[in-house]
């Protein structure tokens, strides 16, 4: 298969690798040799979001990084209707058609309930969590009101669909380092979604914080499994208040044995301001 749009080769240097998926295709990367790494994104990202991660680690441990069906270069099968319930369902099928094991799982954003659901199914699959600003519990009033603005209907439809807000303005603004915020990194989040229909996952995912209010509940009654599960908690401090310190102590609670770093020059986009410390953070729990 070819790329659906283009990305700078020097940013993001990587081998394609296309999964079928129903009647669309999982689009991912699988770099490096050694213990096994998968990075989830959120929204409006894809694997790009890692790029620099995995350009540190690839010598020493096998990165694995997928789009989301609707994300990236991924293409939505028929009827998908992009809620985190099928992109989790999605996740768990890749695991296990590319095999991976003994993994440690790096989570942000919509990453962490979708790949919390995984692992409170299969601890024992888990050589580790790295958790960025994430949640995996039904949303805070701020989130509320923010999935009622940015999920809703129609100024969240129309800012989503026809404007393609979350990738020009949201990405933008969640990276503290706006020296980072190039031409190309604008292009790399903007490109994958070209016309109102592309765009439709990406209203989605907001409005989906009420919306999956029941699934969310039911996924943080599982997570004391994961107390005995080796974990970094790295927050960005500049994002408030989207995921501030109460998200981050919450997962303190819940993942036992943690070690927590926050970062006083980061935002929602750690992945995107501190790469260097996200790299630093999988070497810790997956050695």
């Amino acid at each position: 298969m070819t790329r659906p749009f283009d990305v700078d080769p020097s940013e993001y240097p990587f081998e394609d690798h296309w999964l079928p998926y129903g009647d669309g295709v999982i689009h991912y990367v699988d770099e490096g040799h050694g213990p096994a790494v998968l990075l989830l994104h959120g929204n409006p990202t894809w694997s790009y979001l890692y790029r620099n991660v995995i350009k540190e680690l690839r010598s020493d441990f096998r990165l694995v990084a997928l789009d989301y069906p609707g994300f990236g270069m991924s293409k939505a099968p028929s009827g998908y209707a992009f809620t985190p319930q099928e992109h989790a369902q999605a996740v768990e099928q890749f695991i296990a058609t590319v095999g991976l094991t003994n993994f440690v799982l790096v989570v942000q954003d919509w990453g962490g309930p979708i790949g919390m659901s995984y692992a409170v199914r299969h601890t024992e699959n888990l050589r580790g969590i790295v958790v960025m600003n994430s949640w995996a519990w039904p949303a805070s009033i701020p989130q509320t009101l923010f999935s009622l603005v940015m999920g809703g209907w129609p100024i969240g439809y129309w800012l989503q669909t026809r404007w393609n807000f979350f990738a020009k303005v949201v990405v933008p603004h969640g990276i503290h380092h706006s020296e980072k915020v190039t031409t190309r990194l604008r292009h790399a989040y903007t490109d994958p979604f070209p016309t109102p229909a592309a765009r439709l996952p990406t209203w989605v995912f907001p409005r989906q914080i009420r919306k999956a209010k029941a699934w969310l509940r039911a996924l943080e009654s599982k997570l004391p499994v994961l107390s005995d599960v080796p974990a970094k908690i790295l927050w960005g401090r500049k994002d408030e208040p989207g995921f501030g310190i109460r998200e981050m102590t919450r997962w303190q609670h819940y993942l036992k044995r943690h070690e927590v770093e926050a970062l006083d020059d980061a935002s929602h986009f750690v992945q995107e301001d501190r790469p260097d410390r996200v790299a630093a953070a999988i070497r810790d729990v997956g050695r």
